[in-house]
C-alpha cells in the first residue's frame, strides 16, 4: 500500500490568498513550502487509487501527481481515480468533486449525513448517480475499496459544517475518521478532530501510520494572530500543544505519526521554529504536499 499526500494544508492553503500573516509572507518569499488543501491518494495495486477527501484544489493536485495521469490505453477519457471517500461535508472536503464531472466513473463513499448534504446542493447533480454511485459509509464499520483496499470508518468528535451553523444552536457533531487497509498494513486519516477519546486512541493505536489533524499549534492561535475569533476546538480541531492537545493525548502512540491539515497560522510550518522542534522531539512529522508514505 502506498499513500501520496496531494495536499496538507487546512482550508485556504498556504499561503492563503488574502493573508499576510508571518507564515503566509514567508511562503510567498520562498521560506515556507506552499501547501494546498488536504487530500490523500491511496493505492494497493498501483492502478486503482482511492482519494481521501476532495478539496477545491483537487484538479491541480491531480495534474501535479504523475501516478494519477490517465493511462495510454484507457481511451479518450479515463483516470486511475477509482473512488473518493469523504470524512465530512465541509467545503474544503468535498468542493473538489466538481472537478471530477467530465464523464469519468468512480465510486463515492460518505456517511448518510454527508451524502444528504451533496444531494441537497443542486450543483453536485453534475455527478449523476448512474456514473458516480453513492455508497453510504457506516458511522463505524468496514466497506471494500478499490484495488484491494478496505475502508474502515469510525466516529471522532468534530463539528457541523460552517454553512450549517445558522440552522441550529448545536455546533458539535461526530465526523468520520478513516483507516485504509491493505496487505495487513493500516493507515489512519483523521483531518478533523476536536478531542481524543479513549475509543479514538484505541483505534489509532492499531494503525501503522497516523495522519492526524494538526490545524493549530495552540488553541487560541488564530485569535492571537489576529486571523480569526474562534479557538481551534470551536472550529472542530484539537490543538497540537497544551493541556488535552494531540501531543499529550497521544503520547506514546505506536507507529509513524504525521500532522496534516495545517493552518496557515501554524508555526510548525516554519522548519526552524521552536514549535517544529517540539513536534519532532515528540516523534511526530509534519506533512507536506507530494509526501509519499509506505505504511
Amino acid at each position: 500500500m502506498t499513500a501520496l499526500v496531494l495536499g496538507s494544508a487546512a482550508g485556504g492553503g498556504v499561503p492563503q490568498w488574502n493573508c499576510r500573516c508571518r507564515i503566509c509572507t514567508a511562503a510567498r518569499d520562498g521560506r515556507v513550502q506552499p501547501r494546498t488543501q488536504t487530500a490523500v491518494a491511496v493505492t494497493a495495486d498501483g492502478a486503482h487509487w482511492l482519494l481521501l477527501n476532495a478539496p477545491p484544489d483537487l484538479r491541480g493536485q491531480i495534474l501535479a501527481t504523475p501516478q494519477l495521469t490517465p493511462a495510454a490505453d484507457v481511451g479518450p477519457r479515463g483516470s486511475p481515480v477509482a473512488a473518493v471517500v469523504l470524512t465530512g461535508a465541509e467545503i474544503d472536503q468535498m468542493a473538489g468533486l466538481l472537478d471530477l464531472r467530465e464523464g469519468h466513473r468512480f465510486d463515492l463513499h460518505g456517511t448518510a449525513d454527508v451524502l444528504d448534504a451533496l444531494a441537497a446542493n443542486p450543483m453536485f447533480a453534475v455527478l449523476p448517480a448512474d456514473r458516480v454511485p453513492r455508497h453510504t459509509l457506516p458511522a463505524a464499520g468496514r466497506v471494500p475499496g478499490p484495488g484491494g483496499l478496505t475502508i474502515e470508518s469510525f466516529p471522532v468528535p468534530g463539528k457541523i459544517p460552517l454553512y450549517r451553523e445558522e440552522d441550529t444552536t448545536e455546533t458539535t457533531a461526530d465526523v468520520t475518521g478513516l483507516i485504509v487497509e491493505a496487505h495487513g498494513r493500516r493507515l489512519a486519516f483523521v483531518p478533523e478532530i476536536a478531542a481524543v477519546t479513549p475509543q479514538v486512541r484505541e483505534t489509532l493505536a492499531t494503525a501503522d501510520v497516523v495522519l492526524l489533524d494538526g490545524t493549530v499549534f495552540t488553541d487560541d492561535e488564530l485569535i492571537a494572530a489576529g486571523a480569526g475569533h474562534k479557538t481551534g476546538r470551536r472550529m472542530g480541531h484539537i490543538p497540537i500543544d497544551g493541556p488535552g492537545g494531540a501531543l499529550e493525548a497521544l503520547d506514546g502512540l505506536p507507529g509513524r505519526r504525521i500532522f496534516i491539515h495545517l493552518n496557515n497560522t501554524n508555526p510548525v510550518l516554519l522548519e526552524d521554529s521552536a514549535e517544529r522542534r517540539t513536534v519532532e522531539r515528540a516523534g511526530w512529522e509534519v506533512a507536506h504536499d507530494g509526501m509519499e508514505i509506505v505504511p
